[in-house]
Parts: structure tokens; sequence; C-alpha cells
């Protein structure tokens, strides 16, 4: 189990924001293990310890967002899908007269 310190930790170390959807994530840690990779620059020793570092961080985050419990409520939904929402109840009505 992962503390909060440490999920802020690897949230940083990768750079993203407080808020982030697994795309983001997955994105994130490959730009920056294309960056780190040792294979890139094998005779820096310094990569190797960034890279196993992007590594614990890509799996502990990917790791608390698997245990993750979703809101299927229609309040949740809407929050999410908030345009839809916002044009569904634009678009009913509109034509149905006063």
């Amino acid at each position: 189990m992962a503390t909060f310190e440490e999920i802020d930790e690897a949230r940083k170390l990768l750079g993203l924001s407080e808020a982030a959807s697994m795309k983001e994530i997955k994105r994130a840690y490959r730009r920056m293990a294309f960056r780190y990779h040792p294979d890139r620059d094998g005779t820096n020793a310094q990569n190797t310890d960034i890279m196993k570092r992007l590594n614990w961080a890509y799996k502990l985050l990917t790791d608390y967002c698997a245990r993750y419990k979703y809101s299927f409520r229609h309040d949740d939904v809407a929050k999410v899908y908030l345009e839809e929402e916002l044009m569904g109840r634009y678009a009913h009505g509109w034509f149905d007269g006063p």
C-alpha cells in the first residue's frame, strides 16, 4: 500500500498535475522514458537510476489507478461529460415550443 507522499512523489517525477488520466500517465512515462532510457546514452549511469525511479513511479501510479473505484451515478457521470450534459439540456426543448 502506497502512502500519499509516495504517490505525490511519483506524480511529480512524471511531471503530472494533481489530476491526470491513465492516458496522461502513460504519455508522461513514455516521454520521460524516451528521454532517460540507458540505451540512448549507455555511458551515463545517472540515466539508469532515473529510469529505475521512472519505472517505480509508473508502476505505483498505475497500481493506484487500477484500485480506484469509479462512480457510475448520474451526477458523477454528468460531471465528467459536462459538455454533453449541457448540450443535451440546450437541445431538448429547443424546438418543442413554450
